[in-house]
C-alpha cells in the first residue's frame, strides 16, 4: 500500500481525495523500484518506448540540448512528480531527464498507467491534473525567460520551487534544501553563471532570500513575492476539488 504521506499521495490528494481504490492503483505503480546516481541520464531525448517514472527521493532535471551544444533546462522535478509521462505516450520522448542527486524512482509503463486510467477514473483525473499543472508551470517559465528582470525571474522561480516542496512535506514559508549549482540556475533561467551569482548576491543583501550551502532561506517571503509579482494560482495547491 502507498503511504498516505508519500510525496506522490500528498500531491495528488492537493486535487482528488483518494478513494482505497486510488490507493491500490497507486501502490502497483511502485511495483519497479529503482535507484540512479547524480549525472546518469534516465530518459534520452528521441527514446523510442522509453519509460516514464515517480520520483520518490531526490531531484532531476529535464532539458533539451540545441544544436550549437547549449542547454535548455525546461524544468526540476522533485519528489512526488512524474519523470517523462509524455514519453510513454508519445512514440519517442520529447526531452532528456537527468539525476541531479542520487535518486529513488518507480518505473512505470504504459500499460500501468492506461491499466490505472481503466479501473480508477478519479485518480486518472488527478494525474491529468498534475500533467495540466506542470504545464502551467511552464507557461510561467516562459514568461521567465520572456519578460521578467533577472531578478524577478530568481525571485520566481524560488518561490515556486518552494511552494512545490511544501506541498509534499519537504519545505515550509521559511524555506528549503536545494542541490541546485549556480549552474543548474543559469540554464534554466537563461542568465549566464556570473549573473546568477551578481542576482542571488542582490537578492541577499536586499534581505530578500539567501541561498547558500544547499538552503534556501526566505528573509522576506512577502516581499520577495511582491518583487515577482508571484501569484500561487496556477499551481493549484488550496485543497480537493473532488471529494
Amino acid at each position: 500500500m502507498v503511504l498516505l504521506n508519500s510525496p506522490l499521495t500528498r500531491k495528488l490528494s492537493a486535487f482528488v481525495a483518494l478513494s482505497e481504490v486510488d490507493l491500490e492503483t497507486l501502490a502497483r505503480f511502485h511495483r519497479r523500484r529503482r535507484s540512479f546516481l547524480p549525472g546518469h541520464e534516465m530518459i534520452h531525448e528521441g527514446q523510442p518506448n522509453a519509460s516514464a517514472f515517480i520520483l520518490a527521493e531526490g531531484w532531476a532535471l529535464s532539458y533539451k540540448i540545441l544544436p550549437d551544444g547549449e542547454r535548455q533546462i525546461v524544468d526540476f522535478q522533485v519528489p512526488g512528480d512524474f519523470l517523462g509521462l509524455r514519453s510513454i505516450l508519445f512514440r519517442t520522448s520529447d526531452h532528456s531527464i537527468e539525476a541531479v542527486t542520487r535518486i529513488e524512482a518507480s518505473e512505470v509503463l504504459a500499460s500501468d498507467i492506461l491499466d490505472a486510467f481503466a479501473h480508477a477514473p478519479r485518480l486518472a483525473t488527478a494525474v491529468l491534473w498534475a500533467a495540466s499543472r506542470d504545464e502551467a508551470m511552464v507557461v510561467e517559465h516562459l514568461v521567465n525567460i520572456g519578460r521578467r528582470s533577472a531578478e524577478e525571474r530568481m525571485a520566481h522561480f524560488l518561490l515556486e520551487l518552494g511552494s512545490r516542496l511544501i506541498l509534499v512535506g519537504l519545505g515550509d514559508k521559511t524555506g528549503f534544501a536545494c542541490p541546485l549549482t549556480q549552474y543548474h540556475l543559469a540554464d534554466a533561467l537563461g542568465l549566464s553563471a556570473v549573473h546568477v551569482n551578481r542576482v542571488l548576491r542582490h537578492l541577499r543583501d536586499d534581505g530578500l532570500v539567501a541561498f547558500q550551502k544547499g538552503q534556501v532561506v526566505f528573509d522576506d517571503i512577502d516581499g520577495l513575492r511582491e518583487l515577482a509579482g508571484f501569484d500561487t494560482g496556477y499551481l493549484d495547491q488550496d485543497g480537493p476539488l473532488l471529494r
